[in-house]
């Protein structure tokens, strides 16, 4: 029988028919869908658990704001049912079953690569699954706090006393969680779209206005506030990732050309950062302390 694959040897390309590449993609969904199923059983025994997670950074938003009875709230008879034993494991399974998934969408594309571009399999799943979960951890433990902070303190003059339902946290929860973490994947979009020829890191820069105010209206639809601090704070780790893929991609770029990175020019670039990101972590800083 002959091989459904055939290897060329001048570039170590596996060379597939259109129904084979449909069969490989079926099976590295099925592998996708059964680690995503086992992780999702797994967190469907620690669901409890779980959900007190969840609820946690409202609980400390409440607690910052120091307004008596505010509290979470359910109001439909499944609701509390379906935020905890559906709903929260099923958020919490995206988050820990991100490199299985994304190891499996290697699996797929590397056929049509390069023996010399398959060596990026870790790296991409490292640094993809990697942003993806650091997104979601500032999202849990800055954004989605000093937001709902903001939005549960705006009433207090009223003597409005919050009343939360669940679900409702839940879709704020979500989309900051699930928003940001997605934004975060900005320096392995640049990078790869530097690596197929799309872009250039001079382009990236040239043009690096109209992707600040891309980020910038990404990032007023994420927060779940108005205020010009919450979307400075949205915003800023978005701007920074944006250059850093464009940092990596200049890397790519110089490695290809075989030339020496300039390290006078990357040390005065970085001295800079350094002083801005002290300037941005002081005014935080003295936000919080203020409150």
């Amino acid at each position: 029988m002959e091989d459904i694959f055939s290897s060329s040897p001048d570039d170590g390309m596996l060379r597939m028919s259109f129904l084979e590449h449909l069969e490989e993609l079926r099976s590295r969904i099925i592998w996708a869908l059964c680690g995503f199923g086992v992780i999702f059983l797994l967190c469907l025994i620690f669901s409890p658990q779980l959900f007190d997670i969840m609820l946690a950074p409202g609980l400390k938003a409440m607690h910052d704001i120091g307004i008596a009875g505010a509290e979470f709230i359910a109001i439909d008879v499944v609701e509390q049912f379906s935020i905890v034993w559906v709903w929260t494991p099923l958020v919490a399974s995206i988050f820990f079953s991100a490199p299985w998934i994304l190891w499996q969408l290697w699996a797929f594309i590397s056929p049509g690569l390069h023996e010399r571009e398959k060596k990026w399999a870790v790296p991409f799943v490292t640094c993809t699954a990697g942003l993806f979960i650091l997104g979601g951890l500032f999202g849990y433990f800055v954004a989605l706090p000093s937001g709902l902070a903001f939005l549960f303190g705006s009433s207090g003059a009223s003597h409005v006393v919050p009343k939360i339902t669940i679900e409702n946290y839940f879709d704020r929860f979500v989309d900051a969680m699930l928003g940001i973490g997605i934004v975060f994947e900005i320096p392995v979009l640049v990078f790869f779209l530097t690596l197929i020829g799309v872009a250039s890191p001079s382009f990236l820069l040239k043009h690096s206005r109209y992707a600040i105010l891309i980020i910038v209206t990404i990032a007023a639809v994420v927060t779940p506030t108005t205020d010009a601090f919450n979307l400075t704070l949205f915003s800023l780790p978005m701007c920074l990732l944006f250059f850093l893929g464009v940092f990596a991609s200049y890397l790519l770029v110089l490695k290809r050309e075989s030339r020496r990175f300039p390290w006078r020019a990357f040390l005065k670039w970085l001295a800079i950062f350094a002083f801005v990101a002290a300037c941005a972590a002081a005014v935080v800083i003295r936000y919080h302390l203020l409150r």
